[in-house]
């Protein structure tokens, strides 16, 4: 995967001069990458705006082609025009585009045994880093730990007819997407009708502040053959709403709006860990090292149901070194 983003963060060079800044070459091969795996995977994409449309396409025939894929994806009914909502065309170069197509085209994209959007998007926001943007942390929890905590809480939405599984920080959905792979292995991708629909339409959600993670965990989890509902917004500055889930899995956002700056909610009523200096010990946290762990995990409580269950990733990061502790 390294060797693959660092062809595709060499490219992004290019289009710099095209007037293509890093963020919008990593949105717009986001749309490129869902189109390569949909084919890839036989996802049913509206006739005439697949992969296979676009790659035949050349010149300026190319740019109208994608202009219209976008146009008729973000106007497509459910979940597709969801992932692509405000989609656009931000290509001036048709030579550009193509090479950004043929370079896609050249890899079996389905076959990596990563989430290879979230890996090529973390890759690229630490390159951008460099540049003065931010890091991917944020967006991305490493897969083997993500792989741990789902074996571990074994989230098995067979249990009931209303199981519900949720990541309220989703970033690109590498929790949700591993909960679900999990289910095909315990199942062996075999399922009772009644729950095959409900399981795929009714059980995944999440929710994230950032527009294109979103958008990646909608495609990541679309291409997995699920339909969730993941929200866009503050989960832990917005209100509530009235869901609660059976199980959340979850790496909690360990920062705030501003300095100081607590939530104006009165529903963060259940803590895990009353007492600060008891929450200090238990993680080994040095006095440098900010409290808000303890904070977060307390308003995230408020998602799960009567008889839920909770995993959360505790990364605790230290003021002077920046060392990251996971427990």
């Amino acid at each position: 995967m390294s060797d693959i983003v660092n062809k595709l963060w060499g490219f992004c060079h290019t289009l710099r001069h095209d007037g293509i800044d890093y963020g919008d070459y990593i949105e717009q091969l986001t749309y490129l990458l869902f189109l390569k795996m949909a084919h890839e995977r036989g996802v049913d994409i509206p006739a005439g705006f697949d992969w296979e449309a676009l790659r035949e396409k050349s010149g300026q025939a190319l740019m109208d082609h994608f202009t219209d894929t976008l146009r008729a994806l973000r106007e497509a009914p459910g979940i597709l025009g969801d992932i692509f909502a405000q989609s656009m065309p931000l290509f001036n170069n048709a030579v550009n585009l193509k090479r950004v197509i043929a370079m896609i085209d050249e890899e079996e994209w389905s076959a990596m045994d990563v989430d290879v959007k979230g890996a090529a998007f973390e890759g690229l926001l630490e390159r951008a880093a460099s540049e003065g943007k931010k890091g991917a942390g944020q967006y991305f929890t490493p897969r083997v730990l993500i792989q741990s905590i789902v074996q571990v809480m074994k989230p098995d939405p067979r249990v009931s007819a209303d199981f519900t599984i949720s990541d309220p920080a989703c970033g690109t959905g590498g929790f949700l997407v591993c909960a679900h792979e999990w289910l095909k292995d315990v199942t062996g991708g075999v399922l009772d009708r009644k729950d095959a629909l409900r399981i795929r339409r009714g059980t995944y959600n999440g929710q994230d502040l950032v527009p294109r993670p979103r958008r990646l965990a909608l495609m990541n989890l679309f291409l997995h053959g699920v339909e969730p509902h993941i929200y866009l917004g503050d989960t832990i500055y917005e209100p509530a709403r009235a869901e609660r889930y059976d199980c959340v899995l979850t790496n909690p956002p360990f920062g705030t709006k501003g300095a100081n700056q607590a939530p104006t909610r009165d529903d963060f009523t259940v803590e895990i860990v009353t007492d600060p200096h008891m929450f200090r010990h238990l993680f080994q946290m040095s006095d440098s090292q900010e409290l808000l762990g303890h904070e977060v995990l307390c308003r995230f409580h408020i998602h799960i149901g009567l008889h839920g269950n909770a995993a959360y990733l505790i990364t605790l990061k230290g003021v002077e070194h920046a060392e990251h502790h996971c427990r």
